[in-house]
């Protein structure tokens, strides 16, 4: 997690490592490590791992290689990297949208934040993606990991986060089981 604290643009920890700072102790295994870059700070990636292999989903589920100072077309919101050809894949770099202050979901544009709420940061100064926008991620199609990470971060949900993810689930997903968990003695308006 420390080799992107050199970066020059903003950046957050994701996946399951978020939710696990966010609950403050480890739970599960991990395969490798997530971090979010904004777009616009793409090519923090290739500065922070130099002599890595970056290759991009393009189309999605179909990599190739990243060349050097390439920017990535829109389609493009998945990074693999490795530090060589035969080392497994150690970090993916997922890209989200901003449009000015505002964060974007690549999910569905009416998802918008200020990009100054998009994460909090550890005890431990490492900067993460807020718990209720990575369970929103997650609750596309939520995996077993998915859901033990939903209720190990549940406890620790604000009534406005559980608020917030349950309508934008409901928006972007539709019918879907979380959002009645989020609210289960919650007003079901405001926030």
């Amino acid at each position: 997690m420390n080799l992107f604290s050199a970066a020059d643009g903003r950046w957050w920890i994701a996946g399951g490592y978020a939710i696990e700072l966010a609950v403050g102790y480890g739970f599960r295994e991990h395969g490798d490590i997530d971090v979010l870059l904004l777009r616009d700070d793409q090519l923090a990636a290739q500065r922070i791992l130099p002599t890595w292999e970056w290759w991009c989903a393009d189309p999605p589920g179909v990599l190739r290689p990243w060349k050097r100072e390439e920017i990535l077309p829109s389609t493009v919101h998945d990074i693999w990297c490795r530090p060589g050809a035969d080392a497994p894949w150690r970090i993916q770099v997922m890209l989200d949208e901003s449009d000015g202050p505002e964060w974007v979901s690549r999910r569905d544009s009416r998802v918008r934040r200020p990009v100054e709420r998009l994460g909090l940061v550890s005890p431990r100064g490492v900067p993460y993606l807020r718990p209720e926008i990575q369970l929103f991620y997650k609750a596309k199609r939520p995996r077993a990991k998915d859901e033990q990470d939903f209720e190990e971060v549940l406890p620790k949900l604000g009534g406005d986060e559980r608020r917030w993810l349950a309508r934008t689930i409901g928006l972007v997903y539709g019918d879907h089981p979380w959002p009645d968990r989020l609210l289960d003695g919650e007003p079901r308006n405001g926030g």
